[in-house]
This record gives structure tokens, C-alpha cells and sequence, in this order.
């Protein structure tokens, strides 16, 4: 919820000429919310036993505008609010830990919303006879879906929390629960600066779309998490180099197969990253965004670090010559000769700004003559 002295974030949603809120809006508000407003955001903080300071801080964090001491909150948001202040009052959570708290769901929601409203409500409550209005169909759609659309976020947010508990709880120790080695993945399409002068507008938002959800799939189908899009980029990680080497290829492979989508080209580094709020930090995303910049068309390079680690795990060989006495000595002894699912070869170094000298490898799939 995003609230304001009309109910509708910074902007009147449905406003008529004179700044009143649409009567659709108010309706739709009472039942999105369940209550109707009845605190100022002094009573409101008041009534949830928490400082008008600490309130404000919660609020913003959610992303809540202002709204003066106007009655724009309801029983939820006070509930809401003596549940979080509740928490650092209990010493679960740190006052800074909480506003992230609010944060982090603020902005996650915010985001879902307007895709829901903007991709999805838009399309189902178009008239579905002549002589109907979006309005007089828009409120029973809604009040169909609430119910569903909830308990499916709860669901997926429940799979999603212990997916990410499972990961933090086999952590070494616990920096490693902050500051994790992981394989990171800048995908980028090409030529997207020039597309966007070409194709309309509604061509390009299937374009953008069809690429994140292509994208969002192989990341997610071969074990690794889709960190965000970008619109022409998205950005990967995974634990396992060799999860995060079969999701670049296969995503050069799937966008090379569609005729309508660009040529594609993704950089992977691997080494400590640091988490916050679901995003990564560190050289390591920096110098795999480097090396996307730097890679060829429908191609793949990664980092030395990452290429050693594929040779560590028997991912990739250190040279097509040691693989060959590899799969002789192998043969001598009368067992089976190792395999390998990728190969690498060595690019020049090159100097890559803020991050001196680089040394690519080109990441390939092993051909079945070279195995």
C-alpha cells in the first residue's frame, strides 16, 4: 500500500478535476485493504505505542508518502506497526534491521503491484461485452482474485524464505553467510540502444518481456536465482560454477534458436560477494558486468577465478593437451577417461577500467569429438 490524502501513493489515482478520489477508487481501496481509514499518522503511532520518529522512519521505508495529519490509515497499518516495532522492543531485530525489513517488502511489493495492475489486471477487466465500462467490471474482478493472489504470494514467499534458509544454514561460518563465494552473471542483448530506436514501443515490451522470461526460466530450471532484470540485462548467481557455466550457454543457445530476439553476450566472474537485500555487491559483479561489456556476439568469457574453479570441480579441463593424457593414462590402466562438460581458452589480457588487468577465458561447450 502506498498512501496518500487521496489513497493512492503520489499520485490521485482516478482523480476527478477538483482532487477528490474516484468513488471506484475508494471503493476498491476498502476492499484491497479491508478497513477504512481512521488515524492520522500521529494517532495511528500513538495507538500502536510507537514514536512518532520511529513511525515515520517504518513508513518511509515501506514507501509511503506523507500525508500531513490527514486519515489515511487504517486498523492493519496500526497493527502492522506494533508488530515491527515489536520485534526490536524483543531484541529479534535491531531498529536499522527492521527499516530494512520494511524496506526490502516495500519495494518488493511495490514493484509486484504495478506489474499485477499494469500487466495483468489491465488485460482481464477489458469490457467484456459492448456498452461496459472497465470500471463496472474492474471491482468484481478484484474481488475474485484478492483472496487468490494472497495466499499465492504467501505460498511462494514461504518456498522462496526457505530455499534462502537452506543456503544460509550450510554456510562455513558466519561471514560467509554475508560475504559468500558465489558465480556471477550479466547477460546482456546487443544492439539494444539501437532497437529501441526502431521498434515501437509495443513491440519492444514483448521483446523485453519474452528475453526476462526466457531467462528467468533456464536460471531457475538449472538451480540458479535470478537476482534482477534489467530490462535488455539480467543478473544471475549461483553457488556451483558449473550451474552458473550451463545457464550462460544455454541461454546464448535458446536466444540464438529465436529469430526474433538479438544476439546475446554474457561475462561470468566467480569470488566473494557481498548480499543485501537480495542483490549482490562486490568486484566480483563488477568485473562479470566488465567482461559482458567485453565479450563477443552469442558468446561467453569468464574470469580466471572462475575458470580455475571449473577445472577444480573437473568441470572443464586446463587444456584439450591435458585432457588428451588424461584420457590415455586412463586407457592404460583400462578405466574411464574423464569427462568434461565445458572447455575453456585462454584470451589476451586486457586492461579493464577500475579493475586493472583481466585475463578472459572463452567458455564453450566440449564438443563430443574433443571428449
Amino acid at each position: 500500500m502506498t498512501v496518500d490524502d487521496t489513497g493512492s501513493g503520489a499520485e490521485s489515482n482516478g482523480a476527478d478535476p477538483e482532487g477528490a478520489p474516484h468513488p471506484l477508487a475508494v471503493r476498491l481501496e476498502a476492499l484491497i485493504l479491508g478497513a477504512e481509514r481512521r488515524y492520522t499518522p500521529f494517532q495511528a503511532a500513538r495507538t500502536a505505542g510507537v514514536s512518532m520518529e520511529l513511525a515515520t522512519r517504518f513508513w518511509r521505508a515501506m514507501g509511503f508518502a506523507d500525508v500531513g495529519q490527514a486519515k489515511a490509515f487504517t486498523e492493519a497499518d496500526v497493527l502492522a506497526l506494533r508488530r515491527l516495532a515489536g520485534l526490536v522492543e524483543a531484541g529479534l531485530l535491531s531498529e536499522a534491521m527492521a527499516v530494512q525489513v520494511a524496506r526490502s517488502t516495500g519495494q518488493t511489493t511495490a514493484r509486484l503491484a504495478e506489474w499485477q495492475i499494469d500487466s495483468f489486471l489491465e488485460g482481464l477487466t477489458e469490457p467484456p461485452e459492448p456498452g461496459m465500462t472497465r470500471t463496472e467490471v474492474t471491482y468484481p474482478i478484484i474481488e475474485l482474485l484478492l483472496p487468490e493472489l494472497e495466499e499465492f504470494l504467501v505460498y511462494v514467499w514461504r518456498r522462496q524464505l526457505a530455499a534462502s534458509a537452506g543456503r544460509v544454514v550450510q554456510a562455513a561460518d558466519d561471514e560467509e553467510m554475508v560475504d559468500r563465494r558465489l558465480a556471477v552473471g550479466f547477460a546482456d542483448l546487443v544492439g539494444f540502444t539501437r532497437l529501441t530506436r526502431r521498434m515501437e514501443e509495443e513491440e519492444l515490451g514483448e521483446l523485453v518481456e519474452a528475453f526476462e522470461t526466457t531467462a528467468a526460466d533456464l536460471v531457475a530450471a538449472h538451480g540458479g536465482r535470478l537476482i534482477k532484470t534489467l530490462g535488455d540485462e539480467v543478473l544471475y548467481a549461483a553457488d556451483d560454477a558449473g550451474v552458473a557455466a550451463e545457464i550462460a550457454l544455454r541461454l546464448i543457445e535458446t536466444m540464438a534458436n529465436d529469430e526474433t530476439m538479438p544476439e546475446l553476450r554474457v561475462g561470468i566472474a566467480f569470488g566473494t560477494v557481498t548480499t543485501r537485500m537480495g542483490d549482490v555487491f562486490g568486484t566480483t559483479v563488477n568485473l562479470a558486468s566488465r567482461l559482458t561489456s567485453i565479450a563477443p556476439r552469442d558468446a561467453v568469457l569468464v574470469d580466471s577465478d572462475f575458470a580455475q574453479e571449473l577445472i577444480r570441480t573437473a568441470e572443464a579441463p586446463a587444456s584439450e593437451a591435458e585432457a588428451a593424457e588424461a584420457a590415455a593414462a586412463a586407457e592404460k590402466e583400462g578405466e574411464e577417461p574423464p569427462t568434461y562438460r565445458f572447455a575453456l581458452q585462454p584470451m589476451w589480457q586486457r586492461p579493464v577500467r577500475g579493475l586493472g588487468v583481466v585475463e578472459p577465458w572463452l567458455l564453450t561447450r566440449r564438443s563430443e569429438t574433443s571428449a
